[in-house]
């Protein structure tokens, strides 16, 4: 039995573009943290490095998985590919582990201020869009 798809929406187009340029940034977010790009790590104070370095391997592991499934997410969404959807699900995963670590664990929101806490917000509140717009395509079959 074959699926058929219906066409693309514009807004499919301009939500992936946008998803991906979003992403792109906590992408090189953890790549410069992860490779300690001074340039990019001098904006944050030695307690402030401290605690990033300090990150357990397990939290690597879920910023990374959060970081890498979201930016692979909006090009599956891009591509129109239903992986997205699991993709994005994977991202909110990770995101749980690790704000859960910043957040529960440890003193993140202490060490980064209230600015640190209300972007956790925003991301959380993207990260949620981008599974259920990815659903949502998927259930109307845009994606295959």
């Amino acid at each position: 039995m074959t699926q058929t798809r219906t066409n693309t929406p514009i807004h499919l187009w301009i939500i992936g573009v946008l998803a991906l340029v979003w992403n792109s940034g906590g992408a090189f977010d953890y790549a410069a943290t992860q490779l300690r790009i001074e340039s990019y790590m001098n904006q944050f104070t030695s307690e402030q490095l401290d605690y990033f370095y300090g990150f357990p391997v397990w939290m690597d592991a879920a910023w990374a998985i959060a970081v890498w499934s979201s930016v692979l997410g909006a090009l599956a969404l891009l591509f129109r590919k239903s992986w997205a959807v699991h993709l994005f699900a994977l991202a909110i995963a990770g995101l749980l582990v690790s704000s859960f670590y910043n957040f529960a664990l440890a003193n993140g929101a202490e060490l980064m201020g209230d600015g640190a806490v209300i972007f956790t917000v925003v991301i959380w509140v993207a990260a949620i869009f981008l599974f259920l717009y990815a659903r949502a395509m998927n259930n109307r079959r845009v994606l295959s």
